[in-house]
């Protein structure tokens, strides 16, 4: 398409995913800005705009206030500012990369601002002690109950992303140098993980007595598979992992990403390095990482609440005592 001819929004978007991907970056990306971008898409529409040359950053800012009105008809909730800024990032970087392609002479969304959002939290942890609870769960699980501790224990030993590890392959698994190779994470990325010894023992176990008796011609070379010999789906493995904390007895508002976290939050505990932390964890960004300093530098006041003997012995005072004191002074 020339650049003078009228544009429409399935033109545009067309244009767009096809830029996105020969600029390397991968289909599940793609897709994910695809549907945000799609959203505003049809909430403009409704809102008699039909082509993206009629945009302006003041439409911008309207799409930003109906995103504050905007109730999800599945959880009845407002969305959460993470979520709003992720949707007008998207689409300002769609108008951005279309003017890029030289589809508009000037950005019209240039200018637009995109909402505050929370600085990011690590809320869903696990002591050590709960992990190992966790873990002793699957026993009554007979051999399905090996494959799910393989599993746990994978996900704890390399801290890999829900996806990362449900399309883990043989061929990534190297026992041989104790490490498991994560390919094409998160942005593409892919990287080398060290794979503990007593989750090596545990991989080897399933690999060698449960997966030949769940796999079957579809099931390729994916390293966990389903009780149909399928590659877990990303629900399942929610599911799955949700299903063993809850039997142990905790709630962390989380499942897969609880064994992420936990287990970045003990190296730091440990006096593992941040920067090395970032490699282990796939992150593209040092800040992303820096998020679990602050979580141990709450685990660092409840030591300190416990062990130092100023806070065990000391009280605050009271205003009466301050008072007395100050009247002893003078």
């Amino acid at each position: 398409m020339a650049p003078h001819d009228p544009l429409t929004f399935v033109a545009a978007l067309k244009a767009y995913e096809k830029h996105c991907l020969a600029e390397g970056l991968s289909k599940s990306t793609v897709e994910n800005k695809r549907c945000n971008i799609e959203l505003f898409i049809k909430w403009a529409l409704a809102d008699g705009i039909d082509s993206p040359e009629e945009v302006t950053k003041q439409i911008g800012e309207n799409y930003k206030a109906y995103l504050v009105e905007y109730i999800s008809p599945h959880t009845g909730r407002a969305l959460k500012k993470s979520t709003r800024r992720k949707r007008v990032s998207d689409v300002r970087v769609f108008f951005a990369e279309l003017t890029y392609l030289d589809y508009f002479e000037v950005n019209p969304l240039h200018l637009l601002r995109l909402p505050k959002s929370p600085r990011p939290m690590v809320t869903a942890l696990l002591s050590q002690d709960e992990v190992e609870r966790v873990m002793a769960e699957t026993k009554i699980m007979g051999l399905k109950g090996l494959r799910d501790r393989a599993l746990l224990e994978c996900y704890y030993a390399t801290a890999a992303r829900r996806n990362e590890l449900g399309h883990l392959k043989l061929s990534d698994l190297k026992f041989e140098r104790e490490q498991v190779l994560i390919v094409n994470g998160k942005g593409d990325k892919t990287r080398y993980v060290p794979l503990a010894p007593r989750t090596a023992s545990w991989l080897k176990a399933y690999c060698e007595h449960v997966r030949p008796r769940l796999m079957n011609l579809k099931s390729g070379t994916t390293v966990f598979l389903d009780n149909h010999g399928l590659a877990f789906r990303p629900h399942q493995l929610t599911a799955l992992v949700k299903k063993y904390l809850l039997s142990a007895g905790i709630e962390v508002g989380a499942a897969c990403n609880a064994f992420r976290h936990s287990a970045a939050t003990h190296m730091l505990e440990n006096g593992a390095d941040c920067r090395e932390l970032q490699e282990y964890l796939g992150h593209a960004d040092l800040s992303t990482t820096q998020v679990y300093l602050e979580v141990t530098q709450t685990q660092l006041k409840k030591t300190y609440a416990k062990t130092h003997p100023a806070a065990i012995a000391g009280k605050r005072l009271t205003k009466g005592e301050v008072s007395s004191y100050l009247h002893h002074l003078s």
